[in-house]
């Protein structure tokens, strides 16, 4: 299930730049991309993970290690656990520029982690492009040649081991383990010595309240550590893509606007293990179940977005509200509402907000395989619709 246009990004740009970035969660499918483009790219390729003892002994000399490697394409796994090397790979890079090897020198992965971002935008200034790696959508899923594929990855998530699971028990096994992994191993291996057990509460909550309006005093009092703590926790989870915050519409308004994000649990398989939902059945019949619908699709689209396009929300303090904004730089504004039925209406608050705004297009995603207009302005669209349009 190679995703095929992060696949021509990342080679576009290995051919534009000297280092290119792969970045995302922890089993997001970071290696097997790398592999995979490094069967297909024109120079030869050589593989290292940095958590493999006897692949970092071999950058013990970094210097000559690299000088040997030269016009190769050097993948790197898991870099942020040897953060110098960042220096080493500048000198590499010039040394090579110097002989006219231009571009295409490293493929650099690594888990998100502010570290990694913080160090190669320091020592690899102008010469690095970076490229965010997401778990599987609706569109890749589709490729599986399941009938299920949508309600499969929205009940499971992206996470391909997630996805592919032989059973839904299997999966959540899958999904359990990840949440507990990343608390208990993989968040001191990037640098976060924070109360694991913390951390798990605090993202359990944000899971519960999917979607919600961010309220760092009532996360504060519930895990009884100031709002500063709170908020150092959720900027972590944001950092390494598994929290989304996703920022309120200003404009230019002088109607009174909510200033505070909504919060989601990005992948939608993490957020049902977090909450204890099984399967399908049990995503029916929980009270999660619409606000899940929304964060889920909320995810397909910024996965598909324009370049360039910004993404927020409407709220204002009289109740007007839009799920998401799209501003593109050349498809205009879209207004999109979402909601899990198949015959929706369309709200005073969506129709106030769209006055205020004055979108060029305007949408209500609902699980149909087939578009309809609600009003004049209003179409009701599936997802996968919504993102071929995009």
């Amino acid at each position: 299930m190679l995703n095929r246009s992060k696949t021509n990004e990342i080679v576009r740009k290995l051919e534009q730049f000297p280092a290119v970035a792969i970045l995302g969660c922890r089993q997001v499918g970071k290696t097997t991309l790398a592999l995979q483009i490094s069967k297909k790219y024109k120079k030869e390729a050589v593989y290292l993970d940095l958590e493999r003892t006897r692949d970092r002994a071999q950058l013990e000399e970094p210097d000559l290690f690299l000088e040997k490697q030269e016009g190769k394409l050097l993948i790197l796994d898991e870099i942020h656990l040897v953060p110098e090397l960042f220096a080493e790979l500048r000198g590499a890079i010039d040394r090579r520029r110097r002989k006219g090897e231009k571009s295409g020198h490293f493929l650099i992965l690594g888990s998100a982690s502010p570290e990694l971002l913080k160090q190669s935008s320091e020592s690899l200034a102008g010469r690095i492009a970076y490229v965010e790696l997401d778990p599987l959508n609706v569109m890749e899923a589709k490729n599986s040649r399941r009938n299920d594929y949508l309600d499969r990855v929205w009940v499971r998530g992206g996470f391909p081991d997630s996805f592919l699971a032989d059973s839904d028990a299997a999966s959540l096994e899958w999904r359990e383990d990840f949440i507990r992994t990343y608390l208990k191993r993989d968040l001191p291996d990037l640098g976060r010595n924070i109360p694991a057990e913390l951390v798990y509460r605090l993202w359990r909550m944000i899971a519960i309240d999917q979607g919600s309006k961010l309220d760092l005093t009532k996360l504060s009092g519930s895990l009884a550590i100031s709002t500063t703590t709170v908020r150092n926790y959720l900027d972590t989870l944001t950092d390494l893509f598994l929290v989304r915050q996703l920022k309120p519409w200003h404009g230019n308004t002088k109607k009174r606007m909510v200033k505070t994000p909504k919060v989601y649990v990005r992948d939608s398989g993490i957020l049902h293990a977090l909450v204890g939902i099984k399967d399908y059945n049990d995503l029916s019949g929980h009270p999660i179940y619409g606000m899940s619908w929304e964060g889920f699709v909320i995810e397909q689209i910024l996965q598909r977005m324009p370049y360039r396009a910004q993404a927020t929300y409407y709220g204002s303090s009289a109740g007007a509200e839009i799920d998401l904004i799209l501003e593109t730089p050349d498809k205009g504004v879209y207004a999109i509402e979402i909601k899990r039925t198949v015959s929706p209406k369309i709200s005073k608050g969506f129709r106030l907000a769209c006055a205020e705004i004055k979108p060029d297009k305007r949408f209500y995603v609902i699980p149909t395989e087939q578009s309809f207009p609600m009003d004049k302005e209003t179409t009701a669209i599936g997802v996968e619709e919504l993102i071929a349009l995009l």
